[in-house]
């Protein structure tokens, strides 16, 4: 096993090494007992040879019975012990998965399909919970096998001891040979199962787009060929797995024949006894087993160096969003809610063009300010960059004066609710929808946070109310109903500063509009930034910001913006002239 993996293996197993050290000690008290018992048994043969004694039969009979019966205790403890540190192996890292997975940024499940993520998580632990479990039980025990089994062989006959292992190292070498073989197609069935966990995972989410579009018989040919593929590679390695073993218990069956073949000889000759004899059958029996379980603790081998590679390469990936030494702690109580750019830049990996080009901007405590623009304009960047959802560089975006990349990133976005353009909603009540960044809130809590959004009316008139089932990223509502409750959770926080990223796009004008006057009026308003393309309910804003290409080109009221000739009034003539046309 590469150094690497090595060393992996032992962090996993440290948390666990006692319970690991037991176990193999009772596999050692296991063939400890596993070696006496022929001795007992050629002793018994040799005395009863020269005289025969019911009672010596009932004594080595009742002798052996017990060690046997101990020796199923031990085992049975061994394998409860170490298939339990296989299990704790395995629940650690999903914790551990989970966990990690939790600190990357938005932009890495972007370029890693969820499917895959899954798989590791799932398939690919398991993977290793059996080289933890079965391999090391198996390891273990072939090597006690050996270290306690061979001495006792060749001190009771070294030639046929020597004849009967020969062997093994040709077992070895046939192991070897097969070995790069079977890791390579151990790793084409793992990515194909990746495969086909996207697939079903993306069919699952866009069962309504497939069943619009009439695609039922694209996605059934789709999954058949990747399935294909997964049956083929699987095939391919059962084929591997299914040449090796039985060559491997050939050969260890061998030994059986050259103590059969030679050992009658060596009775003949007098250099052998009948006992003897029969505890050096019962010897290479002993050890046939573990060698041909060789095979298969080499297959849990390849599965698990495949898959310690596949977790790890989640486990080593760095978040590039995260606390820097010696964070400022801002509690969002005592956030006013300004918020300033200066010079604000960023690109996108690989993209040609910056998505915000040199911005600067200052945004007072309270002040309601409308983000309007084309597609592709940089506003959602910019609703991303404020909570640091993106990987911006120091010094140039600030909230109350401070550094935001400085600040705490759990204080940071508890002053922060945004609402982003995926209402997404979890498969859980309505009330638990909204109440997700504060799940001890009260009933009355919850309402509040809901008539606030222009929601709670319609959720009344749902069966269950507010205990209603909204389905998987809540499927049973509307698009409208979807936008209102993900705001109603964000009003619930009460946090200083509110981002709406076009997050009532489904919603509208006049509701539009109502809802941004109940956020701006009242003795405790939020600074909020509305994302629209509804210039109506923009036209409400304090201020409106109106970019393009990364850069805001207009700044003021909507009054003055009507009268300058530029993007703003292109914008406004565009959208009544879709109304009057409507």
């Amino acid at each position: 096993m590469a150094r690497s993996q090595l060393q992996k293996l032992t962090a996993y197993l440290r948390p666990h090494w006692r319970v690991l050290v037991l176990g193999i000690f009772a596999l050692l008290v296991v063939n400890g007992v596993g070696v006496y018992i022929p001795l007992l048994i050629r002793n018994s043969v040799d005395e009863l040879q020269t005289e025969f004694s019911f009672q010596q039969v009932i004594y080595y009979t009742m002798l052996i019975l017990v060690l046997a019966s101990v020796m199923w205790i031990v085992r049975m403890v061994s394998r409860i012990l170490l298939f339990g540190v296989g299990r704790q192996v395995e629940f650690d890292l999903k914790q551990k998965i989970f966990k990690h997975l939790l600190t990357l940024e938005p932009s890495y499940f972007s370029s890693n399909t969820a499917g895959d993520l899954i798989s590791r998580a799932t398939s690919d632990v398991d993977n290793i919970r059996r080289l933890l479990g079965f391999a090391v039980l198996s390891l273990a025990n072939t090597l006690f096998a050996y270290a306690l089994t061979l001495p006792v062989m060749l001190s009771i006959n070294l030639r046929l001891s020597l004849l009967a292992i020969a062997v093994y190292p040709v077992m070895l070498i046939l192991v070897q040979l097969f070995s790069n073989r079977l890791r390579n197609e151990q790793l084409e069935v793992q990515q194909e199962t990746a495969s086909l966990s996207d697939l079903i995972q993306e069919d699952i989410s866009g069962i309504a787009l497939i069943k619009i579009y009439a695609q039922e018989e694209n996605e059934r040919r789709a999954f058949r060929q990747l399935n294909q593929q997964l049956l083929s590679a699987n095939l391919r390695l059962a084929k591997t797995r299914n040449m090796l073993f039985p060559l491997l218990t050939g050969l260890a069956n061998i030994s059986l024949l050259i103590i059969l073949g030679l050992g009658a000889g060596e009775i003949a000759n007098a250099r052998l006894s009948i006992g003897d004899f029969i505890a050096l059958l019962l010897y290479v029996e002993r050890l046939v087993f573990p060698t041909a379980l060789l095979g298969f603790t080499i297959t849990a081998y390849q599965r698990g160096e495949v898959s310690i590679d596949r977790v790890e390469s989640i486990l080593t990936v760095e978040p590039r969003i995260r606390d820097v030494p010696n964070a400022i702690h801002l509690p969002y109580t005592e956030v006013k809610g300004s918020l300033s750019a200066s010079h604000l830049t960023y690109t996108y990996p690989e993209a040609k063009a910056p998505a915000l080009d040199d911005i600067s901007f200052t945004i007072q405590p309270g002040e309601t300010i409308a983000v309007v623009g084309p597609i592709g304009s940089g506003k959602s960047t910019l609703a991303n960059a404020l909570p640091l959802l993106l990987d911006v560089a120091p010094s140039q975006l600030f909230l109350d004066g401070f550094d935001i990349t400085q600040v705490q990133l759990s204080d940071l976005r508890s002053a922060i609710a945004y609402v982003p353009q995926d209402s997404f909603l979890f498969s859980t009540t309505i009330k638990n929808n909204v109440r997700y960044g504060d799940p001890v809130a009260e009933q009355q809590e919850v309402e509040y946070a809901a008539k606030q959004a222009q929601i709670h009316p319609e959720i009344l008139n749902f069966p269950q109310q507010y205990e209603t089932i909204v389905g998987e990223r809540g499927i049973t509502l509307s698009g409208g109903q979807r936008q209102r409750t993900a705001l109603s959770r964000a009003l619930l926080v009460d946090a200083p500063i509110l981002i709406l990223d076009d997050s009532l796009s489904s919603v509208d004008n006049q509701t539009a509009t109502e809802i941004l006057k109940n956020l701006s009026e009242g003795t405790q308003r939020k600074t909020v930034i509305f994302i629209s393309h509804q210039l109506s309910a923009a036209a409400t804003a304090d201020r409106i910001f109106v970019m393009d290409k990364g850069r805001i080109v207009q700044s003021g009221i909507h009054a003055d913006l009507l009268t300058q000739p530029g993007l703003y009034q292109t914008l406004w003539d565009q959208q009544k002239l879709e109304e009057v046309l409507q």
